[in-house]
Protein backbone atom coordinates (compact mmCIF):
# COMPACT_ATOMS: atom_id res chain seq x y z
CA UNK A 1 0.00 0.00 0.00
CA UNK A 2 1.23 3.45 -0.85
CA UNK A 3 -0.19 6.87 -1.43
CA UNK A 4 -0.44 6.12 -5.14
CA UNK A 5 -2.53 3.01 -4.42
CA UNK A 6 -4.76 3.99 -1.48
CA UNK A 7 -6.86 1.33 0.19
CA UNK A 8 -9.65 1.45 2.77
CA UNK A 9 -8.44 3.19 5.90
CA UNK A 10 -5.81 5.31 4.14
CA UNK A 11 -5.73 8.96 5.12
CA UNK A 12 -3.52 12.01 4.72
CA UNK A 13 -2.43 14.28 7.54
CA UNK A 14 -1.36 17.61 6.01
CA UNK A 15 0.75 19.90 8.21
CA UNK A 16 0.11 23.64 8.58
CA UNK A 17 3.72 24.34 7.54
CA UNK A 18 6.40 22.20 5.93
CA UNK A 19 9.08 20.73 8.22
CA UNK A 20 12.65 20.26 6.98
CA UNK A 21 13.87 16.85 8.17
CA UNK A 22 17.04 14.84 7.70
CA UNK A 23 16.92 11.14 6.84
CA UNK A 24 16.87 9.99 10.47
CA UNK A 25 14.08 12.46 11.24
CA UNK A 26 12.07 11.24 8.27
CA UNK A 27 12.35 7.62 9.42
CA UNK A 28 11.41 8.57 12.97
CA UNK A 29 8.37 10.54 11.79
CA UNK A 30 7.12 7.71 9.57
CA UNK A 31 7.51 5.21 12.41
CA UNK A 32 5.88 7.53 14.96
CA UNK A 33 2.95 8.40 12.67
CA UNK A 34 2.41 4.72 11.87
CA UNK A 35 2.33 3.88 15.57
CA UNK A 36 0.12 6.77 16.70
CA UNK A 37 -2.18 6.32 13.70
CA UNK A 38 -2.38 2.56 14.23
CA UNK A 39 -1.62 2.14 10.54
CA UNK A 40 0.09 -0.65 8.62
CA UNK A 41 2.50 1.83 7.00
CA UNK A 42 3.23 5.54 6.70
CA UNK A 43 4.64 7.56 3.81
CA UNK A 44 5.80 11.18 3.97
CA UNK A 45 4.13 13.88 1.91
CA UNK A 46 6.63 16.33 0.39
CA UNK A 47 6.50 19.83 -1.00
CA UNK A 48 8.36 18.63 -4.14
CA UNK A 49 10.13 15.50 -5.31
CA UNK A 50 13.60 15.29 -3.78
CA UNK A 51 12.75 18.01 -1.28
CA UNK A 52 13.65 17.66 2.39
CA UNK A 53 10.50 19.61 3.26
CA UNK A 54 7.83 17.31 4.67
CA UNK A 55 4.29 18.64 4.32
CA UNK A 56 2.48 15.75 6.00
CA UNK A 57 2.09 12.01 6.32
CA UNK A 58 0.00 9.46 4.43
CA UNK A 59 -1.18 6.63 6.68
CA UNK A 60 -1.99 3.30 5.05
CA UNK A 61 -4.83 1.18 6.39
CA UNK A 62 -5.23 3.06 9.67
CA UNK A 63 -7.46 1.28 12.19
CA UNK A 64 -9.55 4.45 12.73
CA UNK A 65 -9.80 8.06 11.59
CA UNK A 66 -7.21 10.22 13.36
CA UNK A 67 -8.76 12.48 15.96
CA UNK A 68 -7.59 16.07 16.51
CA UNK A 69 -5.31 15.07 19.40
CA UNK A 70 -3.49 12.40 17.37
CA UNK A 71 -3.15 14.76 14.40
CA UNK A 72 -1.67 17.49 16.61
CA UNK A 73 0.65 14.96 18.30
CA UNK A 74 2.11 13.76 14.99
CA UNK A 75 2.57 17.30 13.66
CA UNK A 76 4.13 18.46 16.94
CA UNK A 77 6.54 15.53 16.77
CA UNK A 78 7.53 16.54 13.23
CA UNK A 79 8.15 20.13 14.37
CA UNK A 80 10.24 18.93 17.31
CA UNK A 81 12.32 16.78 14.96
CA UNK A 82 12.85 19.74 12.64
CA UNK A 83 13.94 21.88 15.59
CA UNK A 84 16.32 19.18 16.84
CA UNK A 85 14.32 18.83 20.06
CA UNK A 86 13.76 15.07 20.23
CA UNK A 87 15.80 11.94 20.40
CA UNK A 88 14.93 11.11 16.79
CA UNK A 89 14.84 7.35 16.50
CA UNK A 90 14.84 7.02 20.29
CA UNK A 91 11.24 8.25 20.63
CA UNK A 92 9.88 4.79 21.37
Amino acid sequence: MTRTRPQPGCQDLVFRDACPLDEAGEMALEDYARSVGRASAAELLRAAAGSGAVTGVHLCAAKAELDATARADIEDFARALAAGGTGGLGWS
